[in-house]
């Protein structure tokens, strides 16, 4: 087990360091000049000089990009064009409300998505199958940021049940585990919830479907086991796959809920990224793409890991 978990290690530092070079290069192939943003329209081209080599954009871009490395090696992502503070403060604040909203709607997806998957490979070409197959294929087709305005106009404006933007009372931008804040998190997490819940109610669908028709599960039914038995060799069998796929669920949702978290002006990564992309805040939108990016990575072999201690024939394999 510890072999494999070092094994998998070393695969991902090349995988890392190609991460870096791919965010770093990206946003430079960009158009535009980031500094127009800070500069004075009248700004002269000393000024212009000066700003530029105070940032280090006047050097060579292999040059650039040693640098920048090394310093995020270092811990230091650099400071905001914009606001003039860290990108580290910046980013570990962001990162931490969208890991909390991801979280939270990875579990009420895979909650979900589980049971529906699981009723539906039981009860094949049922009525609830069909039920539980209609509600996954809406959760991946619906819009997530269409269904965020319809929740906030059902919820927020209409009923006056929930608050619609935010993440704590007088426009917080630090949640807390409490009632209050939680009020602010459900709008969000159920929107957000929608799709991995769709993705992960197939997929065990699918696997249920395929390991009922085994040769193990009529052996085991042939011998007398109980149906509860039967079940959590089921699950079992089902887990490794639906874990994998709740970790890139998990990912997914850290670094694509630009969408929603605009919608509900949640202070994440999401609005972090929004914001640095139409201020064309350049350390910004970098240091927030590499720890995304890095968290992706790490969520892989966290549940690669995970994956081997389930199912023992992944690592002889």
């Amino acid at each position: 087990m510890l072999l494999y978990a070092v094994k998998r290690l070393l695969y991902v530092l090349p995988v890392a360091l190609g991460v870096s070079i791919v965010c770093f290069l990206l946003v430079h192939l960009a158009p535009g000049d980031p500094l127009t943003s800070i500069l004075p329209i009248d700004a002269t081209a000393q000024q212009q000089q000066e700003m530029r080599i105070a940032y280090g954009f006047d050097k060579p871009l292999p040059l650039q990009y040693g640098i920048w490395l090394w310093k995020v090696l270092h811990g230091d992502l650099g400071r905001s064009i914009a606001t003039g503070r860290p990108v580290a403060i910046e980013v570990a604040n962001a990162v931490g409300n969208s890991l909390i909203l991801a979280s939270i709607a990875t579990l009420i997806g895979f909650g979900f998505g589980t049971f529906f998957g699981f009723v539906a490979g039981y009860f094949r070409n049922s009525l609830l199958d069909r039920l539980a197959s209609v509600i996954s294929i809406l959760g991946v087709s619906v819009p997530n940021y269409w269904l965020g305005m319809v929740m906030v106009i059902v919820f927020s404006a209409l009923l006056g049940w929930l608050p619609s933007t935010g993440a704590g009372p007088n426009g917080s931008a630090h949640w807390r585990p409490d009632l209050e804040h939680l009020r602010f998190i459900l709008l969000p997490a159920l929107t957000m919830s929608a799709i991995p819940m769709g993705i992960i109610s197939r997929t065990v669908r699918a696997l249920v479907a395929d390991i009922l028709d085994q040769d193990f599960v009529q052996a085991l039914r042939a011998k007398g086991m109980r149906e509860g038995a039967v079940f959590r060799h089921v699950v079992r069998n089902a887990a490794p796959t639906a874990l994998a796929v709740m970790g890139l669920q998990l990912g997914y949702l850290l670094g694509g809920s630009i969408l929603i978290e605009t919608v509900f002006a949640w202070p994440g990564t999401g609005f972090l990224l929004n914001t640095a992309i139409f201020q064309r805040d350049l350390p910004l939108l970098q240091g927030t793409i590499l720890v995304l990016a890095f968290f992706f990575v790490a969520l892989n072999l966290i549940v690669d890991v995970l994956q081997s201690a389930l199912d023992p024939r992944i690592q002889r394999g």
